[in-house]
């Protein structure tokens, strides 16, 4: 038996029911290069939101203490690794969330077993009040014609594992109450994008069109433009009802994640000049035909149609004409329209952020510059596109239900991930923070709605 055990020893093996189980060993302070190594080249859980620049990031703009932890085997070789946020409470406290965290392998059980026992000791090392992560393992999907897509791997054997460890699911909730969404669109890039864009929907492909045919320019920014994406954004959230962020924000985000990544802000302007030209020739051209059929004599049944719905295009033309002259005067003869982040890490891409203005809605350049970024990200040899977030609740009365009508129609496959799962490490104090925080959030939340709409007036005076 002494001898078993210095075999045991020597080659840090050890016998469990039969079985061989390597020794591994819980690590902190990852170096960069090995860690980002490890990340990016995960078959299943690499994420930007995993990613040591997000880490880097969130100690900047969000307070919040990165800790970079992880699992290696004999050979001292990753197995998992983490990127735990840390949040400061009063009093000692705190508390972890790794975003779609862990990277792993979660159908490993002796791994996720290993390290989720090593996490709980280092969140109480730290007086974490819990730890919370929000794997995106697919818990069901549907195709573009809305038909399920067989699983390759049942993900109730995740959830079921995580519960054994303790983990607290925190239900499978249907809109935004979550850190991320539950739900998504995400295109397949290994198609052709012909088979892409055929799953487009008849509405889009004619509003592409129609964005390209005013001359919507689509391109590529760079820091400077920050400004304008910030501000779109602002317009966006007193819009739409959502809460963005701050200039500086935005700035850190985009000087830290692109020191060793790609964030990409793609930007879609029109030349309010050139369109007004193009809709006065047309006008012109229309008033010709119109014209022309008043002077004969007679007018045929069809014809007579035929000049009702001349009219009817030359008075749409006039309006437009209109619109963008009253653009034009109040921005100038170019205005960005759109502005859109997009997140690339490892062989992915997501749609972190969608700002656009409030006028000249109707020159569909916002779909036009989503056309561009998904071509892309398809001509980078990217794995797939992620529209970054959808509802599940599908009642029409959803104020959300545009939102999800609109990234739908892109033809992506309807993603529902496993949702979030708290590890809690002291009872009391978890019971108190779920209770007060949403109350503070709330709180927080009207504030920086009537801040917005503030500063919004005072840019509207400005530039009147």
């Amino acid at each position: 038996m002494a001898l078993m055990f210095d075999f045991t020893l020597v080659f840090k093996y050890t016998f469990t029911m039969g079985k061989v189980k390597i020794t591994m060993k819980f690590v902190t302070d990852i170096d960069k290069k090995k860690y980002e190594k490890f990340v990016k080249n995960h078959p299943t859980k690499s994420h930007f939101l995993q990613s040591y620049a997000w880490g880097e990031f969130s100690r900047v703009a969000k307070k919040m203490i990165p800790h970079y932890v992880g699992l290696v085997n004999d050979k001292d070789q990753l197995v998992a690794t983490a990127l735990l946020l840390q949040k400061k409470l009063p009093l000692g406290y705190s508390y972890f969330y790794s975003p779609r965290g862990f990277v792993l392998d979660f159908y490993d059980e002796e791994v996720l077993k290993e390290f989720v026992e090593n996490i709980k000791k280092y969140a109480k090392k730290n007086r974490a009040i819990f730890v919370k992560i929000d794997p995106d393992i697919i818990w069901k999907e549907y195709d573009y014609q809305d038909k399920e897509v067989e699983l390759k791997k049942d993900p109730k054997i995740v959830f079921d594992n995580l519960k054994k460890l303790g983990f607290k699911h925190q239900g499978f909730t249907k809109n935004f109450e979550t850190m991320q969404p539950r739900y998504t669109f995400r295109i397949d890039l290994s198609q052709s994008m012909e088979e892409i864009e055929q799953k487009f929907s008849k509405t889009v492909k004619q509003r592409i069109n129609k964005g390209t045919s005013l001359g919507t320019e689509v391109s590529i920014g760079n820091y400077d433009d920050i400004t304008t994406f910030s501000h779109l954004m602002d317009l966006t959230e007193d819009r739409k009802d959502f809460l963005s962020h701050d200039l500086e924000y935005y700035q850190n985000l985009y000087k830290i994640y692109n020191k060793d990544n790609k964030m990409n802000l793609f930007l879609g302007k029109i030349n309010t000049k050139k369109v007004i030209e193009q809709y006065s020739s047309e006008k012109e051209e229309i008033i010709k035909k119109i014209d022309d059929l008043k002077k004969r004599e007679n007018l045929s049944t069809a014809n007579q149609k035929k000049l009702k719905e001349l009219e009817m295009r030359s008075d749409k033309l006039q309006e437009y004409i209109d619109e963008y002259q009253d653009a034009c005067q109040k921005y100038g003869e170019e205005i960005t329209l759109n502005a859109h982040v997009i997140m690339e890490y490892g062989d992915k891409a997501w749609t972190l952020y969608a700002g656009n203005h409030n006028v000249l809605v109707s020159s569909q350049s916002n779909y036009k510059v989503y056309y561009e970024h998904i071509k892309y990200c398809h001509e980078q040899g990217l794995k797939y596109y992620d529209h970054f977030g959808t509802i599940g609740d599908l009642r029409k009365e959803n104020p959300r239900y545009g939102l999800h009508i609109f990234k739908k129609a892109f033809g992506g496959d309807y993603i529902e991930f496993i949702g979030e799962f708290d590890l809690v490490t002291n009872h009391l104090m978890y019971f108190l923070f779920t209770k007060l925080v949403p109350l503070y959030r709330n709180l927080v939340r009207k504030k920086s709605k009537a801040k917005l709409k503030r500063s919004i007036d005072d840019e509207d005076r400005k530039t009147n």
